[in-house]
């Protein structure tokens, strides 16, 4: 971390802390002043430790919950209004709901809904108005069909959706636990649960509440929760009961007679803290986040535990944490909906000056005309006035309704072929890829910003021993028993040690000859410091050794160390026994100094059965190498070592020790004892302590440890970064971390140049005051760069600073800050020289500053943030550069990310489902982000827009006939076409071939497309659909409209038939134009496909064949005798389509529509191909190389080089040393209970929430 000093700001009196996760934008007022006020020790009141007093917030004690009592909730004074006069109790229950409808409300709510659709709204109102006769110029059934029918599948839609969360609801609410009611632990579901209720909870459950934990059948009542719901970590936390409730509350009677109070905070989303105060038999027992069990966690390796429910259903902290839900819409959508709108200006305008034009014809002829006397006595403004409703009613299909259902059809397959992927199914976990929204596959083309999470997202959260370094060598590189280096290296056979694991794998067999020789003494030495120095604890189960430790790191050193024959057997609280090559030892433990992240480090001090004294320490190079012996050796080649690991993306770890002599330990011992009970910043005085006895260590060597990455990271990470998709890590994890898999995923290279938070702050800071003095810098448009030199850059920021950036942090936290320091706060007389915000404008400049920055990276990584902070950032470059973003995670901490970007994907095949059931997309592996991105999206998108662009074509086409025709027939609102035709030419007579196009099309195969991840850019761009390509449509559609009618009106004027009989009259016209037009548009969507299966030939074929079969079944005489009002064109088709003439005028009509489109097709890919045509020109060349690649043997993903240092060290979390020194985990209880194992696994520290 650099450490240069921060240029101070007149009221920025705190560096941020890049430790810390920043949960300061999110505390209360009554918070800060209890933090600021100087802590009280309190006198114990009777039968009461002083331990248990601590100062709670009392301020936030809005909260309070009595014990086996239900009805205290109920009281008037714990109602809040929620309508009018209408109350409810502000206690949640426990049930949740997601569904939207029930039985009595899905029609009205469903149409209420889908109303909301303008479209569909205008369509409703276009069917009142064709029950209007005077102004009826077409049919009701011609738009009550499509409308019905666009409605009607919609529900359907919205039905199956809804019904699939009220399962999921019902499998959630309907839950089993039991709950203690009269006296009696009773079975109940979920929903039933209530606060104030004492519950019973056995291994393997899941918590259906926040429940406060009263006891459990591990010493002093310990309890172990997975996490993985809250943040996607399988590693084990530990909870504790109350020392009171564990001595007092452990049979069913004692739990029915307890009648506490606890009062605490109100409920709120904050995963890391809990202030309440548990008031019982008139004494008051402070509470914190230690004593939780939150909702979504689940009990582990604890068979039975006790607890009071506190927040249930939505009040929940995971349930809080949720984020608001958002009705997300494709940028398509958008942009359509626009279109709909200019569409209809476009008609209002048409149909003004159609019904202007028919005013003025029927003043001037149409009055005068004794044939066109109707006997209604309208005057020419009434009669232009209902033309022009009358042409609402005929060109209302420009406004096509079934462009929305086509658009649902299409969409919901496109989901389908995405769930239906093999390539993105999981065999591993039998979990395969799911969409679960059909509204969002086209924007997975157009996305330019990814925000990934990085714990079980990027990461498998699986620790791996590799390589180490003893006395200056180096194993584990594949080598053979006798030392010689092997391309291909054999595992080695762990058979010889009965306490192995079997999934341990190491390739260096000269390791394990040397250490079952015993001929080299620093590596016996090196393997039984991996055996003592931890904080593990061990539970023996079935004949089989279960770890648990604080962190993946730790346990994966200690079980390579029992893989290599030092075995790491029991504890107590001051002896730990291993076995050495099967020789089992028990040292005394004088001293447990432990991790933390300041130091970086821990050590042992251990009495050996021989009288001995000695110290083992391991930790960062950085710190071990400060307190190492002059004398020791190995110093150099250790280093050349630890670089080379660090090359290797591995997290390394230096081991030491030192001898001790009695007199010397007798005399540090003193000074620790008076430092561990020290009533003031005790543990600094620790530190100093620890210090003393820390110095002229002996070197033994270095442990290399990998931080397992999913498959296929790295290379998907590189492929995406190919399609300009920039990939930011938001994590609430360490700052080295998450630098070290930046690295290890390749986000980060050896030459970009990386910017902190403080780097950050300065420039940013200085941008502001040059804006400030400079006010011609308020109006300036162009945007100067931040990093003007070459090469690549990368930001990696925390928390702490990111609000600090930001103006996040509270400005009363600053003004009471400066009150306790006795400063006073007023604002700086000199605006210039203060950092913080003048006004709103200010902040958004400083906002969108800092996006700019971030965005002029080729890498940025978020560490240290909340969930808060993660949406806050996924919001900003929504905000401020209007681009398309996806968020990706596996854990309830990234819920408010998902909800809050475009795209929300979430890892799935974990133990943690709370973002996949958030999310938009759920798949089991990121790399399958790759092909969901550049294949699945890519062609969504392309097929999207070109369904658009033609069904806009289409419809003007169809459409535009009409307003030619206006200027012949006096603009009397007459239809150019017959009435059946007109309902069913979208439905039945153009539909498919467009419909399979949307489904099927695709420009290059799937190979290609992540071959050339270029392809991607369209998208990113929105070329392949915007109001150019709009415009290009309604131009199209005017021309072909404009051929549609005048050619065969020309061939029309002044002919002959071949039976002596002019074909000119109107039905005879009107055949023709429809006819034209069905085979246009159909050989028109022929032309814009790419590639060709059955279904769509025979779509094609089909629909134009559709089209004479039911035109000629409608002409007929047999039908017009059973609805003689409804068909009125008997005879039409058979009597036009049977003269050669007119068969020629449909041709020269098709041929002159559809030549410029050839010749500019043909153009556009010879003159200016884009890189999809290029791709497409060389398709068979690529599919060849494909199979030649596939003959031979890919190989491995190579990582870069780097100097940096990776320190496992750095991102080691604090462990379970106090609770060893004290034996609360580990003596028995003194009363009678049931013999109980313990059974314990792993359990990392609470680190990325």
């Amino acid at each position: 971390m650099s450490t240069r000093h921060q240029t101070g700001s007149q009221d920025s009196l705190d560096r941020p802390d890049d430790e810390v996760v920043p949960y300061s934008d999110d505390e209360t007022d009554d918070e800060l002043d209890d933090e600021l006020e100087p802590t009280v020790e309190l006198p114990p009141e009777p039968g009461v430790e002083a331990e248990q007093i601590r100062p709670t917030a009392t301020g936030e004690a809005g909260w309070s919950v009595r014990a086996n009592d239900r009805e205290y909730c109920k009281q008037p004074e714990f109602q809040k209004k929620v309508f009018l006069c209408i109350k409810k109790s502000k206690y949640s229950g426990n049930a949740i709901k997601t569904y939207k409808y029930n039985i009595i409300t899905f029609v009205p709510l469903n149409l209420y809904e889908q109303f909301k659709r303008v479209a569909n709204l205008y369509f409703l109102c276009l069917l009142i108005l064709q029950f209007i006769p005077q102004i009826a110029t077409l049919p009701w059934y011609t738009t009550l069909v499509p409308l019905v029918l666009v409605l009607g599948i919609t529900a359907i839609k919205d039905l199956v959706d809804d019904l699939a969360r009220h399962r999921m609801d019902k499998e959630i609410n309907n839950r089993k636990c039991d709950v203690l009611l009269n006296g009696r632990f009773v079975e109940t579901r979920w929903m039933q649960l209530q606060v104030g209720d004492v519950v019973r909870l056995k291994k393997n459950d899941f918590i259906p509440a926040d429940i406060l934990l009263l006891s459990s059948s591990n010493p002093n009542s310990l309890c172990y929760v997975e996490t993985a719901e809250l943040d996607g970590e399988t590693n084990l936390k530990f909870k504790m009961g109350l020392k009171v409730t564990d001595k007092r509350l452990q049979e069913e009677e004692q739990m029915a007679r307890f009648n506490a109070m606890v009062v605490c905070e109100e409920p709120n989303n904050r995963l890391d803290k809990f202030v309440g105060t548990m008031i019982w038999d008139s004494e008051s027992y402070s509470l914190d986040l230690d004593n939780m069990l939150l909702r979504g966690c689940k009990i582990r390796n604890t068979d039975v535990c006790h607890g009071l429910v506190i927040f249930a259903g939505n009040d929940t902290k995971i349930m809080r944490n949720g984020g608001k839900t958002r009705f997300k819409r494709t940028n398509i959508d958008k942009l359509m909906n626009y279109m709909v709108y200019s569409i209809f200006v476009m008609l209002i305008l048409i149909c003004a000056g159609l019904s202007i034009g028919h005013t003025y014809w029927y003043e001037s002829i149409g009055s005068k005309a004794w044939y066109l006397y109707d006997g209604s006595g309208y005057t020419s403004s009434y009669r232009g006035f209902l033309s022009f409703w009358g042409y609402i009613i005929i060109l209302n299909t420009m406004v096509p309704i079934s462009l929305y259902v086509s658009v649902e059809v299409i969409r919901l397959g496109q989901s389908k072929f995405i769930n239906w992927d093999l390539q993105m199914y999981y065999a591993e976990k039998d979990t395969p890829a799911k969409a679960r929204t059909t509204t969002l596959n086209e924007q997975l083309g157009q996305i330019e910003y990814i925000f990934s999470d990085k714990t079980g997202t990027l990461t498998q959260n699986i620790m791996a021993f590799k390589k180490c370094t003893i006395s200056g060598h180096t194993y584990g590189d594949p080598t053979s028993a006798e030392g010689v280096a092997l391309d291909r290296g054999k595992p080695v056979d762990f058979s010889w040690n009965k306490y192995a694991e079997r999934k341990f794998q190491f390739c260096d067999n000269f390791l394990i000859s040397c250490i079952r020789s015993k001929k080299d003494p620093a590596i016996l030495e090196f393997f039984k410091l991996l055996s003592l120095c931890h904080t593990v604890m061990v539970e023996q189960k079935d004949d089989d050794l279960v770890y648990q430790a604080a962190s993946p790191d730790e346990g994966a050193l200690v079980t390579a160390a029992r893989n290599f024959g030092f075995v790491f057997l029991s504890r107590t609280q001051d002896t730990i026994t291993v076995s050495e090559m099967g020789e089992v030892e028990t040292y005394k433990m004088l001293a447990l100094l432990d991790f933390n992240s300041d130091r970086k480090r821990m050590s042992i001090i251990l009495k050996f059965p021989d009288g001995r004294i000695r110290l083992y320490c391991k930790g960062a190079d950085t710190v071990i190498y400060q307190r190492l012996d002059p004398n020791s050796q190995h110093k150099e080649t250790t280093q050349e070592a630890l670089d080379i690991f660090a090359n290797e993306t591995l997290r390394t770890l230096c081991l030491c020790y030192k001898d001790i002599s009695q007199a010397d330990f007798d005399a540090w011992a003193q000074k620790h004892q008076a430092a561990s009970i020290s009533m003031g910043d005790r543990e600094e005085a620790l530190d100093r302590v620890y210090e003393e006895i820390e110095n002229n260590l002996l070197l033994i060597g270095a442990t290399a440890i990998e931080d397992k990455l999913q498959d296929g990271v790295p290379e998907t990470i590189a492929k995406l970064a190919k399609a300009d998709i920039k990939i930011w890590i938001l994590t609430g994890d360490k700052k080295e971390t998450a630098e070290n898999i930046g690295y290890s995923c390749q986000l980060l290279t050896d030459d970009m140049k990386i910017h902190y938070g403080e780097d950050v702050n300065e420039q940013l800071r200085n941008k502001q005051a040059n804006r400030r003095n400079d006010p011609q810098e308020r109006n300036k448009k162009n945007k100067e760069l931040f990093f003007t030199e070459p090469g690549k850059n990368a930001l990696i920021i925390t928390g702490g600073w990111l609000n600090e950036i930001l103006y996040e942090k509270k400005k009363k936290r600053r003004r009471l800050r400066l009150k306790k320091l006795g400063k006073r706060h007023t604002n700086s007389s000199n605006p210039q020289e203060s950092s913080q915000p003048i006004d709103d404008w200010e902040k958004e400049k400083r906002q969108e500053d800092f996006v700019d920055m971030a965005c002029e990276c080729s890498a940025v990584i978020c560490c240290r943030v909340t969930p808060k902070q993660k949406a806050n950032v996924v919001s900003l470059v929504k905000r401020y550069k209007k681009a398309c973003t996806l968020s990706i995670g596996d854990g309830a901490n990234d819920v408010n990310m998902i909800k809050t970007a475009d795209i929300g994907v979430g890892i799935s095949g974990q133990e943690g489902m709370q973002a996949v059931m958030s999310s938009d997309y759920a798949f089991a592996q990121f790399r399958y982000l790759e092909r969901l991105l550049l294949v699945h999206g890519r062609w969504s998108y392309i097929r999207m827009c070109k369904f658009l662009r033609y069904f806009f074509y289409k419809n003007f086409a169809f459409t535009l006939v009409h307003f030619w025709f206006s200027f012949f027939n006096g603009f009397s609102s007459q239809t150019a076409y017959e009435d059946w035709f007109i309902t069913l030419y979208n439905v039945c007579y153009s539909s498919l071939p467009v419909l399979f196009v949307g489904l099927l099309d695709q420009d290059v195969n799937d190979n290609l497309s992540l071959r050339f991840p270029k392809l991607y850019l369209p998208g990113q761009q929105g070329t392949l659909f915007n109001y150019r390509n709009f415009f290009i449509s309604l131009f199209h559609g005017i021309f072909t409209s404009l051929m549609i009618f005048f050619i065969p009106y020309g061939a029309f004027l002044q002919t002959m038939g071949q039976d002596g009989e002019a074909p000119s009259d109107y039905q005879s016209f009107a055949v023709v134009a429809a006819s034209s037009l069905i085979i246009t548009v159909n050989l028109q969507i022929s032309l814009n496909t790419s590639y060709w299966t059955f279904v769509n030939c025979f779509a094609v074929l089909g629909s134009i064949a559709m089209y004479f079969g039911i035109m000629f079944d409608i002409h007929s005489a047999g039908i017009h005798v059973i609805f003689p009002t409804t068909f009125k064109f008997t005879g039409a088709s058979s009597n036009a389509l049977r003269q050669p003439y007119l068969w020629l005028t449909i041709i020269l009509t098709v041929g002159i529509c559809l030549l410029p489109v050839i010749c500019i097709q043909f153009l556009y890919q010879t003159i200016w191909p884009s890189v999809g045509d290029k791709v497409q020109k060389n398709r068979k060349k690529y599919e060849m190389e494909e199979e030649e690649e596939k003959r031979k043997k890919k190989p491995a993903f190579q990582r870069s080089g780097r100097s940096r240092r990776s320190a496992y060290a750095f991102s080691h979390s604090q462990g379970y040393a106090d609770l060893i020194r004290t034996g609360r985990s580990i003596r028995q209880k003194p009363r009678v209970r049931p013999e109980l194992r313990e059974s314990i696994r792993e359990v990392p520290q609470e680190e990325n929430i």
